[in-house]
């Protein structure tokens, strides 16, 4: 694990998306989301705390790829930088974030690009399901292949441990905004942590 402020090297390696297909595939997916997308660096073994940093948009993209932030303009933010995040700690974070496997996290991924969190959000993109988890998988490979999922959002059903049953029509998630409903993914790899979150308001 990276040491506590170390900068670690996250340049282009081999196996990794490229960041035209990044910010495409984040763009497109996101385009009509109330979204905030953004990675920050690894810097703590606790990496919560790099979650929080993220939050509150005291780190920039370790390779300067572009995120989505659409609370960016919001006078909340000049008082509290977090915005529309509430005042957390890594200890309220390791409470409400529990880990996924992968498919899941590309599920939850398409399932994030409107509010709801279902799948069926997929029907307004004019792609394929096959296409649009394609993009999804173009988002993770940025992390490359040693990384972990984590997400406030729970959706039990008969499958395994570490998976979100998206046939199921319940679900639950633990907020972490001041909106109404708040859904989110976090990824963590050795060098970047990185946060996908939609936002509802009703």
């Amino acid at each position: 694990m990276p040491a506590d402020d170390d900068q670690p090297d996250v340049g282009d390696e081999p196996g990794r998306t490229d960041q035209a297909s990044w910010e495409a595939a984040v763009r497109h997916l996101y385009e009509d989301a109330y979204a905030y997308v953004a990675t920050g660096p690894r810097r703590h073994e606790d990496w919560r705390l790099d979650v929080l940093a993220v939050m509150s948009r005291s780190v920039p993209d370790p390779r300067g790829w572009a995120g989505l932030d659409d609370e960016a303009e919001n006078p909340e933010r000049s008082a509290r930088p977090a915005y529309p995040f509430r005042d957390l700690t890594p200890e309220y974070l390791a409470e409400r974030l529990h880990e996924i496997d992968r498919s899941s996290a590309e599920d939850l991924l398409l399932a994030l690009t409107d509010d709801g969190c279902t799948l069926s959000n997929l029907e307004r993109f004019p792609e394929s399901p096959t296409e649009l988890r394609a993009m999804a998988r173009t988002v993770l490979a940025r992390y490359g292949d040693a990384y972990s999922c984590h997400t406030n959002v729970r959706r039990a059903g008969a499958g395994s441990e570490g998976a979100l049953d998206f046939t199921v029509s319940d679900w639950s998630y633990s907020p972490l905004s001041v909106y109404t409903e708040d859904s989110g993914l976090v990824v963590v790899s050795a060098a970047e942590v990185g946060l996908f979150w939609n936002f509802a308001d009703y």
